[in-house]
């Protein structure tokens, strides 16, 4: 049992690695950031805070980050190229999220509507943005954020255990890393709010299954990207492993669209369809969320 369990630690402590770096290296955490904090790589990795800090170590000894106590870590280096390891569902080459969140908190005027399963990825990526903004790198005027979620009492066919459906576990879980998400961005934008002239957070929920995310970025950009479903352990916090059926959020593959000047252009077309649905859900079918 002992040699099994060793095991499937250097399975997890690769796969953190491994992604950890290719962040690094794309742009979702860019040169000077610091890192979301152990608590917060754990719970969106789905690992262990030792697993965390084992990987840190690794790469403050590869001089990528530097790590101090009760300030976090921070992005010194960045490698020339990514890791050659696949990560599951990680497709290279095509557009990653973090590099496109830069561009939209470059403008002066950021809106960002979100429809997501848990928005587990995008807290992550804006703890970034306010860290490029607390750090004078960036000077947005505003940042507007309207988030959708799924009903919290919505019963969703994912993720559930593979044997046993009716498992509550994994539906709490879920909600609670929701819960986590939220409450990450909600501290976020208390902090902007002391830096930027205007910011607004607002989150609804409707009682819809996410089959994927969308970003729609400043108005003229449409990111989508499907949630691929997936057989896969997952760690409960009591230590219990269970066979489950998930879905692919932060490694999922995005495509993207942007508007142009050509109003019957397929990307207009899209970018445009999708912020009508946006919009259409949130003001028919959303509710705001309680506090």
């Amino acid at each position: 049992m002992d040699a099994q369990r060793a095991g499937e630690g250097g399975r997890e402590f690769q796969r953190v690695s491994d992604e950890l770096r290719a962040r690094i290296a794309d742009g979702t955490y860019p040169l000077g950031t610091l890192l979301p904090s152990q608590r917060d790589l754990a719970a969106e990795l789905d690992v262990s805070r030792d697993t965390v800090q084992k990987v840190l170590r690794e790469l403050v000894g590869e001089g990528l980050i530097e790590s101090r106590q009760g300030s976090g870590s921070r992005v010194v280096r960045v490698p020339v190229t990514q890791p050659s390891a696949g990560l599951h569902g990680r497709l290279r080459g095509g557009p990653t999220l973090g590099p496109l969140l830069d561009e939209a908190f470059e403008q002066p005027q950021v809106t960002l509507d979100v429809y997501s399963l848990t928005a587990e990825s995008l807290a992550a990526h804006l703890t970034v943005q306010a860290e490029r903004i607390a750090g004078g790198h960036i000077a947005p005027e505003s940042v507007v954020l309207r988030l959708i979620l799924p009903t919290e009492d919505l019963s969703l066919p994912y993720p559930r255990a593979k044997d046993d459906p009716a498992d509550p576990r994994l539906a709490d879980r879920l909600r609670l890393i929701g819960a986590r998400s939220v409450e990450s961005m909600s501290r976020r934008f208390t902090e902007l709010g002391e830096l930027v002239d205007t910011v607004s957070f607002e989150v609804r929920r409707a009682p819809l299954t996410p089959t994927f995310k969308l970003y729609l970025l400043n108005g003229s950009q449409a990111l989508q990207a499907p949630y691929e479903v997936i057989e896969r352990d997952i760690r409960l916090d009591s230590g219990e492993v269970v066979n489950a059926l998930d879905v692919l959020g932060f490694r999922a593959a995005i495509t993207r669209h942007v508007t142009n000047a050509d109003p019957d252009s397929h990307d207009t077309f899209f970018v445009d369809s999708w912020q009508r649905w946006f919009d259409s859900v949130w003001n028919q079918v959303a509710v705001a969320q309680s506090k």
